[in-house]
Formats: structure tokens, C-alpha cells, sequence
């Protein structure tokens, strides 16, 4: 084992062929080309990549992280596994006595916990002992946060691995009871059935590597704002076209927007394609729809989409608690929100009922889809207007058939 002073002059001379490297890229525009060299490569340790955390020395670090490989001769590597997953060698970061490289994502299938160092001719690997460290799972999303009992909730992130002793992760929601059927899962999605006596709140997974919670709340009613049975927006210009039959609603009664829409941008339908929550009028208190903070809160909502959307932005927009008109549609000076799903593909439907996020700090444009910059200061947040219009980006003419529930803002 090298002693503290020949640690720190290893470190030393890979530090100055580093910079040297750095240098001859910037000042030298035909550098000279990376060629492997003949030989067996030696290990010394591995740190972390930052210079001034160059005595942090690693026995194991986190999938996608960088390290660096500090050693003697390295330049004779071609390839690194790292388990059973090769890592993509970058030849500007290597020198004989440095290479920093970046553990490959992917999941090991067989785990030695070993770095393999494969030489220039093939011949040769070297074994060098070293954790790749699996995070706790990432509990991102739900396709939908509203679900019956007995229906199959889907669970997006990341991580998902079974427990020890089991083919699946543990999937437990509010409060702490756990589903007893995993329909099928990935690394990155969980199909579960929502068992009896789930209720609003959490959803935690558990894989062998950890246990996360959400931040997301299953069933969620906080901020809500409108769910069409016990909060309308009765005394608007218009409260909505509201229904919970053809087809059945997901919690109730729905909103519907339905009808003719036009991909020239010239022509609309106000009837069809909007409500107005009026805050004074609907006999809300005075003051914001929700008290969480704006430029840390998101604005959710359930949405399934019948009939194909290939026109016109959804635009939503926020007004203060005494808003008594609709004027403020086309002012171009009002920020809102643009939604435009169809956009990438040229038409949107889904598959049932979807959860969809719109940050509040993406309020930032006007109705033809000018940005308008960061979120303006609060004028209010006591009024919410929902409808189908312009946005800037010409589509197709279509006929959409799209119901809305659950309109709520909670904390990001």
C-alpha cells in the first residue's frame, strides 16, 4: 500500500496531465490522437471527480455518478464494466494516472461488485473491488391519482425492484395498507390493484434497495378547487357543461368540452369549450382559490380525452376575485397557461382518465403563445378560467370530446 506521500505526488502528476490535457484542447486546435499503450493497468483508489475534494476516497458510489480512477498505466484500458454494464470510456478524460468515467445507469442483472479493467490487448482483466450503489426507488408519478378500488393504479419512476425473497416491490398506500396484487412492473412503472380501505394520501414502494414515499397524494383534495359535485363555478359567464353519464365519471360529475374546432385559428366555440369560476360571484371567500405558495405550487387535474385534439391551445387563466367579465381572454398583456398535447404528434387522446401537472410558474404567456417572461406578481388568484382557444400554433380541424375533474393546486 502507497503511503501519504506518494499518494499525494500521484495525485500531483494526475492533476498537471489533466490540466495539460485541458490546455493542448484549448491552445492546440490538431491535438495529438489518444492511442492505447501496451501493458497491464494498476488501481491505487478511486475519488470523487472535484479537485478540491481530492481526499475523498470511494469504496462505492451511486448509478450515472463520475468518479475518478487513480492509477499507473491506465492509459491501456479499453474497456470498464462495472458488474455486468459497460461504462462508456471519454479518451480526453484519461491519462496514465487518471480516468474519470461515469458508472452506467443501468441496473446490474449480476452484481460482483467489482470494476473489470480489460487491457489493449484483451488478454488481460483486472478485477478491482468496488459497490455500485442502487438508489432508494423513485416514486415520480401516477398515470392517474384517481382510482377505484379493485382498478389498476399505475405508478411511474424509477428503481422499482423487487424485495428480497419476492418477484415484486412492495407497493403500500394511505394509510399503511399494503396491495396485495402486482399486475406487472418495470424498472420504471408498477401496475398495482388498488386494495380495499386505500384512502387519500401518500403512496409508498419498497424494493430491496429502499423505501420512498411520494410527494404526490393519491385521491388527492387538497387546494381543490373544482370537483363538479360540491364546488361548481355557478355564477360565471360560464359554469361548464357539466355531466357524469356517457360515460360514467371518474368521481362524479365532469366538465365537457365538446365540439368543432378549427386549425386556422379563426374560429372558435365559447360555449363548448369553456367555464368561468368567478371567486365573488360563485360566493367563494375573498382572497386566492388556494393558500399554498404560486411559484411553488402546481396546478393538477384529470382529464380524458375521447375524441381526437388536434387544434387550439387550452388555456387557463387566473384572475382576481372580483372578476366580473371575460375580457381578459384575448388581452395580451394577461398571462396564462398554454396546453398543447396534440402538438409533438399532431392529436391527442388518451387512455382513460390521466393526472396531468402545469406548474403555476408556467403562467408566463399570452393567447398566441408569446412568453411574457418570469411569473408576473400576483394580481390575484381568486377566478379560474378553463377554455379552448388559439394559442399560436395552427393544427388540424377537429372534433374533440374532452372531459375535465378534479381541478386542484398543491405543493410541487
Amino acid at each position: 500500500m502507497k503511503n501519504i506521500d506518494q499518494l499525494t505526488s500521484l495525485w500531483v502528476k494526475a492533476l498537471t496531465a489533466l490540466c495539460l490535457i485541458f490546455a493542448m484542447g484549448s491552445c492546440d486546435e490538431q491535438p495529438e490522437a489518444f492511442e492505447l499503450t501496451d501493458g497491464i493497468p494498476s488501481i491505487s483508489y478511486v475519488r470523487v471527480p472535484d479537485a478540491a475534494s481530492s481526499d475523498s476516497l470511494l469504496a462505492g458510489a451511486y448509478l450515472n455518478n463520475s468518479i475518478a480512477i487513480i492509477g499507473q498505466n491506465l492509459k491501456s484500458v479499453s474497456e470498464m464494466w462495472f458488474n455486468d454494464q459497460k461504462a462508456v470510456l471519454n479518451t480526453s478524460l484519461m491519462t496514465d494516472e487518471v480516468i474519470i468515467v461515469s458508472i452506467p445507469k443501468a441496473i446490474p442483472e449480476y452484481v460482483t461488485n467489482k470494476i473489470y479493467f480489460i487491457n489493449k490487448s484483451k488478454r488481460d482483466t483486472i478485477a478491482y473491488d468496488f459497490n455500485v450503489l442502487v438508489p432508494s426507488p423513485l416514486v415520480s408519478s401516477m398515470k392517474c391519482e384517481y382510482v377505484a378500488e379493485g382498478d389498476v393504479a399505475v405508478i411511474n419512476g424509477n428503481y422499482f425492484l423487487p424485495v428480497e425473497g419476492s418477484d415484486d416491490p412492495v407497493v403500500v398506500f394511505t394509510p399503511n395498507i399494503q396491495a396485495t396484487t402486482v399486475v406487472s412492473h418495470s424498472h420504471s412503472q408498477i401496475q398495482v390493484i388498488v386494495p380495499a380501505g386505500a384512502e387519500e394520501g401518500p403512496v409508498s414502494v419498497r424494493s430491496r434497495y429502499g423505501t420512498t414515499r411520494s410527494t404526490f397524494y393519491f385521491r388527492d383534495t387538497r387546494g381543490m378547487i373544482l370537483d363538479w359535485d360540491n364546488l361548481n363555478a355557478n355564477g360565471g359567464w360560464r359554469p361548464g357543461n357539466v355531466s357524469n353519464t356517457d360515460p360514467e365519471g371518474l368521481s362524479g360529475n365532469y366538465v365537457r368540452f365538446k365540439g368543432a374546432l378549427k386549425g386556422d385559428l379563426s374560429d372558435w366555440s365559447e360555449d363548448a369549450f369553456s367555464f368561468n369560476l368567478w371567486g365573488s360571484s360563485n360566493g367563494r371567500p375573498e382572497g386566492n382559490l388556494f393558500s399554498t405558495d404560486p411559484a411553488t405550487s402546481v396546478l393538477k387535474f384529470e382529464i380524458n380525452v375521447l375524441d381526437a385534439w388536434k387544434a387550439n391551445a387550452m388555456q387557463l387563466i387566473f384572475s382576481p376575485w372580483n372578476t366580473v367579465n371575460n375580457g381578459f381572454i384575448a388581452d395580451k398583456n394577461i398571462p396564462r397557461a398554454l396546453w398543447r398535447p396534440w402538438e409533438a404528434s399532431g392529436s391527442y387522446v388518451t387512455d382513460g382518465w390521466e393526472t396531468i401537472t402545469i406548474p403555476l410558474k408556467d403562467f408566463i404567456y399570452n393567447h398566441e403563445g408569446v412568453s411574457l417572461g418570469e411569473m408576473p406578481p400576483s394580481n390575484g388568484y381568486g377566478s379560474l378560467s378553463f377554455f379552448v382557444y388559439h394559442g399560436g400554433v395552427l393544427g388540424t380541424d377537429c372534433t374533440p370530446h374532452i372531459l375535465l375533474d378534479n381541478i386542484r393546486v398543491v405543493p410541487q
